[in-house]
């Protein structure tokens, strides 16, 4: 049997939050977000379903399918690790397109998933895992910063941000997050699956 590492509480703030009610694929500061269960009401994302794209490659694109990446999470630090590796002076949320920010969980991209996100105002998120960076959110990135080289920032962005760029997210418990609240990651046990466990290779 594999190793089984004990899941954990770990307890953080949203510093931020903001929502993309505007059609387009940023997002803006908010005081609050009112979630269903299709995620944030009005928002670019939201929605039971989605399009597949060139992350499930095992799909032809555009095939409807569960819509798990409803909310895009950053960490305040991360942001700041993706900055310093791009040489430039700050990355904001909303240039790449989350929803909130959470501080105080160290190694916030690293939360597997399963992960239960507890909001002190009653709404659950599920992790689903790592949001992959890429060349759009790069693209976003890179020109909200004024850099000169728009495209060279961009696939820099890619390569600099694995791992740091945050987490996806889907609406478990409905209501609605206010800027400051308290949250909890509720971390679930862990193991790493191997097929030489059952004599495999």
């Amino acid at each position: 049997m594999p190793e089984i590492v004990p899941g954990r509480r770990i307890s953080g703030r949203v510093a931020g939050l903001f929502d993309a009610l505007h059609g387009h694929f940023g997002t803006r500061a908010a005081d609050e977000l009112e979630l269903s269960f299709e995620g944030i009401r009005g928002d670019y994302h939201a929605g039971l379903t989605r399009k597949s794209g060139g992350r499930e490659p095992w799909y032809p694109r555009g095939t409807e399918m569960r819509n798990e990446r409803q909310l895009s999470l950053v960490a305040p630090d991360e942001l700041a690790a993706i900055a310093g590796g791009l040489g430039i002076a700050e990355v904001k949320p909303e240039w790449i397109g989350a929803n909130m920010n959470i501080e105080g969980i160290p190694l916030f991209s690293m939360l597997p998933p399963r992960t239960l996100l507890f909001f002190e105002g009653g709404v659950t998120l599920r992790v689903d895992g790592q949001n992959a960076p890429c060349k759009i959110a790069g693209t976003a990135l890179a020109e909200n910063a004024g850099v000169a080289d728009v495209a060279g920032t961009a696939l820099d962005f890619v390569r600099v941000s694995k791992r740091l760029r945050g987490l996806v997210a889907w609406v478990e418990k409905p209501g609605t997050v206010k800027a400051g609240e308290k949250v909890e990651a509720k971390i679930p046990e862990q193991w790493i699956w191997s097929s030489g466990f059952i004599g495999g290779e």
